[in-house]
């Protein structure tokens, strides 16, 4: 079947209605987590030949995940999808108000190879939460995910209601050809752009989970012990491949030498002995050659050792004192951490603002008063204060960007409200009808009007 037969048929699928009753949107959840508990292990392995990923970070970061955003969803799907009653303004006596939801439609989910598992399936409980049918494309660069993501979803689900479309560009450009009612997109910015105007043809909305320089911050009141370890958790986490990764890690300068020692110290207990067989790889050969050129001629503080072979770079700290260096001009996207140190919290500001609005901002320290400065001067997605990317683990607050970074937000109730349009509706009673609004206006309907809207 073509792209456009795929898409006709999920589309005359969507229109049968079938998909809009809790039932339904029930039973299909329970599918799609009966069935990822089935292929769990083939899960795990294609995971490890794509990225490296050992069984315990491919449960925590992706298989975990997905099974705790449907069992919340089964929980809560009854509630979001009630009638929601509002007041009514006195003008428009009597009547009721309410909002009612309805699915987009057929929807394009369009996931990433670093997450190949979480960031399909994730979007994918929302988009059947809100009662679409869908259309997911995992990405070629994790080939054997993207096989087992098809065989899972084929296995669980007629391919009329959630259909999968492997491969890679020219099957991207095909599919943003089909006028979707709704595009959820994880990737690069670059590949944002070209799918924002895709969709702009089309006057389809889009939700854009992007990613860019996500800063570190710690503040001379931090707990440097405990904060080299979790800014060093975030950075090895998938070998640095995740788009909340911290980027870059600016520090005040009177707690360099020892933020640098306890995180050496961190690395080391992480990987004892220098055994990195439980730790991710890059993903291929293009991504090993950029991240290794990106460490010429800077200095290296800690790791920065190559394992070609294996396409592995031990996690690295670099000092970095020139901001127009290579390591600053883009998102690093593995497991180099630039470092810049700063006198004044104030001085970080400026070096911030020269970039795009990060996914993620990780601040630590325990002065209640920067924390609040920082906050009320920076724009970001979401962060962590004293920890790294724990914030989108979670499904009862949104996960998304803003400006640079992506737009839109889901997990919880937001992906709920993601895949579907809420509509305002007022029921007017017939046994009462105000002749104030009706023509000819004159000076005392003028005074009624008055009277009521104010």
């Amino acid at each position: 079947m073509t792209i456009s037969q795929t898409f006709e048929s999920v589309k005359t699928y969507y229109k049968s209605g079938v998909t809009r009753s809790l039932s339904f949107r029930l039973d299909a959840l329970k599918k799609l987590k009966d069935g990822i508990l089935r292929n769990q292990d083939l899960i795990c392995s294609a995971l490890k030949e794509d990225l490296g990923k050992v069984s315990m970070e491919s449960y925590m970061t992706e298989i975990g995940m997905v099974l705790e955003e449907i069992s919340y969803t089964q929980k809560h799907l009854k509630s979001w999808m009630k009638v929601h009653r509002v007041a009514t303004p006195l003008a428009q006596f009597k009547s009721k108000s309410f909002q009612l939801d309805e699915p987009y439609g057929t929807v394009l989910i369009i996931a990433p190879w670093n997450y190949p598992i979480q960031l399909s399936l994730s979007p994918l409980v929302g988009a059947i939460a809100g009662g679409n049918t869908a259309i997911v494309k995992p990405s070629s660069y994790a080939k054997k995910t993207s096989a087992v993501i098809a065989k899972l979803l084929t296995e669980c689900f007629d391919p009329s209601f959630v259909a999968v479309i492997e491969g890679g560009r020219a099957e991207n450009t095909e599919l943003l050809e089909q006028k979707f009612d709704y595009i959820f997109f994880t990737g690069s910015v670059a590949v944002g752009k070209i799918v924002m105007e895709a969709a702009s043809k089309h006057l389809t909305p889009v939700t854009l989970e992007l990613g860019g320089k996500s800063p570190v911050v710690v503040e001379k009141s931090a707990n440097i012990k405990l904060a080299a370890r979790r800014i060093a958790f975030g950075k090895v986490l998938n070998s640095g491949q995740t788009c909340v990764a911290p980027d870059y890690l600016l520090i005040d300068e009177t707690v360099k030498d020892e933020f640098i020692k306890e995180f050496k110290l961190s690395l080391a207990a992480f990987f004892p002995n220098d055994d990195y067989s439980n730790y991710p790889h890059i993903v291929n050969d293009k991504h090993f050659k950029r991240l290794s050129g990106l460490l010429q001629g800077e200095k290296i503080l800690e790791g920065g050792t190559l394992i070609e072979k294996e396409r592995k770079i031990t996690p690295t700290l670099v000092e970095v004192k020139d901001l127009n260096c290579p390591l600053m001009k883009e998102e690093i996207f593995g497991p180099i951490l630039p470092l810049i140190t700063f006198k004044t919290i104030d001085e970080i500001y400026p070096i911030i603002d020269s970039y795009e609005k990060p996914l993620a901002f990780y601040l630590f320290t325990t002065d209640k008063t920067i924390e609040t400065k920082v906050f009320s001067t920076c724009s970001f997605g979401g962060g962590c204060v004293n920890d790294t990317i724990i914030h989108l683990a979670t499904s009862f607050m949104p996960f998304g960007g803003v400006g640079g970074s992506g737009m839109g937000h889901y997990h919880g109730v937001e992906s709920y409200k993601t895949f579907t349009h809420s509509r305002s509706i007022v029921k007017k009673a017939n046994w009462i009808d105000l002749p104030m609004r009706y023509h000819p206006y004159n000076e005392k309907k003028g005074k009624l009007v008055k009277l009521f809207l104010k």
